[in-house]
């Protein structure tokens, strides 16, 4: 199979334009295939953009766009009945440019990213190809199209299945299985615009208030004055009988008062949780909504899905550029299907909190929630939601363990993790050769190696000579503000190593230059042996 693409990006959704853009910044050049005749722009959809999220799409140069043109906010509320029972504002564990949670629309960030594509001539978008069979030898992968002028074929090396929730018949055509359950509960979605003073930076979660009594409701803030409201309505739940009775004005109105407002757009949803039993097929890569599905309290949904893209473009781009080896790949499975399963766990425990399955759940929940209104060490057990944070590789074949900094587990709400190998590194500004640039910029140029004291030249001299980007930095000489220092309290004689897409793949203590070496092979998924 001769391929004419090196990578063929199913889906044009936000994940799939992630994932065409990475790669064309490691220089790949891939073509993406759409099933829809053109973009879609309709609704608000995934609204929350987290800091880590907007730190990837700044690497192709869209952060900062979406980062000012979407709202901001710093706080979470959560509310029960009549009464506020704690608020909670989003840590950062270094000094971030960006804040913890922007929201803007799906629409609007879905047009951010287009532009970002047009202008990169490596990446070719083709709407109405819709992929009808998927084959795939040692060779590469063979998609066959159906388009409104005819057949069409697209060979590639490799394939990365971005096709969202709706994607039976890619699932089916590789051969996986897609098992999870549905909730029975509806969910009422509006997009409003209105003046509500108070309500423009903060996240509201309202627990049986008196204007939804028994269920839930959840506010978020949008730009343009505009706000998108969710209610948990019961099944059988009918919106259009509910406009044309005009009680849908009614239920806007017991939010936001008699203020004048517009509807912008208004859904009915059934949540979903699912994961597929395999996240790598092959030469073919599955991610986002097409590999797993969350419901959405915590904003673990799109936030994933561009996680999995960054995850998947670095590792594409090692192993075409002959760095890595296909073993590589399977540790995309290994790392994005484990945080896949945690998502689904942290969401899984919000919905049985939000949806009790029985009486007893039930009288579980009115029982925290009448006790944490009194009492502040209750208030832990209530869960509206534990918004998306990135996922920890600690577990990972690709991470050297360390006993002296061990991964410690999730911290509590509203705090930050510990630096351990796994975790995303914090971002700090720092200078290099007098030049001011973060952390995190330096590191997803490829393996950065961060040396404390002396271990400079063992470090230098465990850079593979055979083409993998890797730059040695002295921690002393980068860090003049001694924000580095203060993010990650560095011991004398440590090396840290930084994979390329920033996540902390060793803390080495006075390392030799072998260990070192070791290290870099590990994070490449390969065996004892010269790089």
């Amino acid at each position: 199979m001769q391929p004419n693409a090196r990578v063929a990006v199913l889906g044009a959704g936000p994940v799939g334009q992630t994932t065409a853009l990475l790669l064309a910044r490691w220089g790949v050049p891939t073509v993406v295939l759409d099933q829809r005749p053109e973009r879609d722009l309709v609704g608000s959809r995934a609204i929350c953009q987290q800091r880590d999220v907007l730190d990837i799409w700044d690497a192709v140069g869209a952060g900062e766009r979406i980062a000012a043109e979407g709202v901001t906010w710093l706080t979470a509320r959560t509310f029960y009945r009549d009464r506020e029972l704690f608020a909670y504002d989003l840590p950062d564990p270094g000094r971030s440019p960006f804040p913890p949670f922007v929201n803007l629309s799906q629409a609007r960030t879905e047009e951010i990213l287009d532009e970002r594509i047009a202008a990169e001539p490596l990446i070719e978008l083709r709407w109405d190809h819709r992929v009808t069979g998927i084959t795939q030898d040692s060779g590469g992968v063979r998609l066959d199209c159906a388009t409104a002028g005819g057949r069409r074929t697209v060979t590639a090396d490799y394939a990365v299945a971005c096709a969202g929730a709706r994607a039976e018949d890619l699932r089916r055509m590789l051969g996986v299985s897609f098992p999870g359950q549905s909730f029975d509960d509806l969910f009422l979605i509006c997009d409003i615009r209105a003046d509500l003073p108070g309500f423009a930076t903060e996240r509201r979660f309202h627990f049986d208030p008196s204007w939804n009594p028994g269920r839930q409701v959840l506010i978020h803030p949008c730009p343009g004055s505009s706000y998108r409201i969710d209610w948990q309505v019961p099944p059988g739940y009918d919106l259009a009988a509910e406009e044309a009775a005009g009680a849908l004005d009614r239920r806007i109105r017991t939010v936001i008062g008699e203020r004048d407002y517009h509807v912008l757009w208004r859904s009915v949803y059934r949540f979903h949780e699912r994961l597929a039993d395999r996240m790598r097929v092959g030469r073919v890569l599955l991610a986002g909504d097409c590999a797993h599905l969350v419901a959405p309290f915590g904003a673990r949904g799109l936030n994933s899905g561009v996680q999995d893209a960054e995850n998947a473009a670095w590792k594409l781009a090692f192993v075409l550029s002959g760095r890595a080896g296909e073993e590589l790949l399977e540790s995309y499975h290994t790392e994005r299907h484990a945080a896949a399963v945690e998502n689904i766990d942290v969401t899984s425990s919000t919905m049985r909190f939000l949806v009790p399955g029985d009486e007893a759940d039930r009288a579980r929940r009115e029982s925290i929630l009448d006790s944490a209104v009194g009492d502040p060490a209750v208030r832990s057990e209530v869960d509206s939601g534990r918004l998306a944070e990135p996922f920890w590789y600690a577990g990972s074949p690709l991470t050297t363990p360390s006993t002296a900094r061990p991964c410690t587990g999730r911290p509590a709400r509203g705090t930050a993790p510990v630096v351990a190998p796994g975790v995303l590194v914090p971002d700090v500004a720092v200078s290099v050769d007098g030049a001011p640039s973060r952390l995190r910029s330096l590191a997803r140029d490829g393996f950065l190696l961060l040396a404390a004291g002396g271990t400079a030249a063992a470090a230098a001299a465990a850079v593979p000579a055979r083409g993998t980007p890797t730059r040695v930095l002295r921690i002393e000489e980068i860090d003049a503000a001694g924000e580095l220092a203060a993010a990650l309290s560095p011991a004398p004689g440590e090396v840290w190593v930084l994979r390329p897409d920033a996540h902390i793949a060793a803390v080495l203590a006075e390392p030799t230059t072998e260990e070192i070496a070791t290290a870099l092979r590990r994070c490449l998924g390969r065996g004892p042996g010269p790089l």
